[in-house]
C-alpha cells in the first residue's frame, strides 16, 4: 500500500505540481488548500498519514497553528515545513512547535524526496525498535531524545533539523572516536551519493552541516567546543580527556 502523505498549501499551482511529483514517486497524496480542512481529515482518519507537508503562510489558519492543533490532538505524525520563508527564526519556530524538518521551496524535488525518505526511514526504525531500547542518550551536558529528535545542551534546547540531529547522534554515540567525512555524508544522503566538485566534494557538504550544528550549540552556550575536527578525516564528539 502506498505511503500516505498529507500536503497543505494554498498555492494551487504549487500544490498541484508537488502533489504530482509525490504521486509519481509512489506516495498516496491527499492535498488541501486550507489548514482547517487538512486538520479535519487528520482527526477523522483512523489510520494517520505517514507524513504532513505544511506551508507556513496560509489564510485563516497558518501552518504553525495547524501543527499546534495536530500536536494538541496527540497525533504523532512527522511534519515538514516547505516554505518560501528562509529566516532562521521561522525554522526555529517550526522545530520548537514539533516539526522534524524545514525545507525551502526553492530546493529541488530531489532534495525534498531525500529528506522525506530519511524521515520515514527513521519513523519505521523507531516503530520496529525493541520496546526496551533506550529512547534517550545523556552524555555530559548533552541530552538527546530519539523519539522526538530533540537535543538539549546544559538543559537548554538546541533547535536541530532532523538531519542535524542524526549527525549529532552519530557523533555522540561514537564519542571519543573519529567519524569519517564519508560516514557522516552517507548518513545524510545515503551511501554512494555524490555532491560538490570532484570526488572529495562531499567533505565541503559535511563541513557546512557541522559548522551550522556548532553555531546552534554556541547559541545555547557560547563556550561550546565539543565537536573536534581531525583534519582530512572527519569529526569527533569529545569525551573524557578530549573534552
Amino acid at each position: 500500500m502506498p505511503t500516505a502523505v498529507v500536503l497543505v498549501d494554498d498555492d494551487d499551482l504549487f500544490r498541484e505540481s508537488l502533489g504530482r511529483n509525490l504521486s509519481d514517486a509512489g506516495y498516496a497524496v491527499r492535498d488541501f488548500a486550507r489548514g482547517a480542512a487538512a486538520l479535519d481529515h487528520l482527526l477523522a482518519e483512523p489510520e494517520p498519514a505517514a507524513l504532513v507537508i505544511l506551508d507556513w503562510r496560509m489564510p485563516e489558519m497558518n501552518g504553525i497553528e495547524v501543527l499546534k492543533r495536530i500536536r494538541g490532538a496527540n497525533i504523532d505524525v512527522p511534519a515538514i515545513f516547505l516554505t518560501a520563508l528562509t529566516d532562521q527564526i521561522y525554522e526555529e519556530a517550526a522545530l520548537a512547535t514539533g516539526a522534524v524538518d524545514f525545507v525551502e521551496k526553492s530546493r529541488s524535488f530531489t532534495i525534498l524526496e531525500k529528506r522525506i525518505g530519511l524521515i520515514l526511514e527513521g519513523t519505521k526504525a523507531r516503530g520496529a525498535a525493541n520496546c526496551n531500547e533506550a529512547e534517550t542518550l545523556e552524555l555530559g551536558a548533552l541530552a538527546l531524545n530519539f523519539r522526538t529528535s530533540r537535543a538539549l545542551w546544559r538543559e537548554r534546547p538546541v533547535e536541530l533539523t532532523l538531519t542535524e540531529f542524526k549527525i549529532v547522534r552519530q557523533l555522540a554515540e561514537k564519542a571519543g572516536a573519529d567519524v569519517p567525512y564519508r560516514e557522516i555524508y552517507d548518513l545524510v544522503h545515503g551511501a554512494g551519493f555524490l555532491a560538490g566538485a570532484g570526488p572529495e566534494g562531499y567533505r565541503a557538504n559535511v563541513r557546512t552541516f557541522v559548522k551550522r550544528i556548532r553555531q546552534k550549540f554556541r547559541d545555547a552556550d557560547p563556550a561550546f567546543d565539543m565537536i573536534g575536527n581531525y583534519a582530512g578525516f572527519g569529526y569527533r564528539w569529545k569525551a573524557g580527556d578530549d573534552a
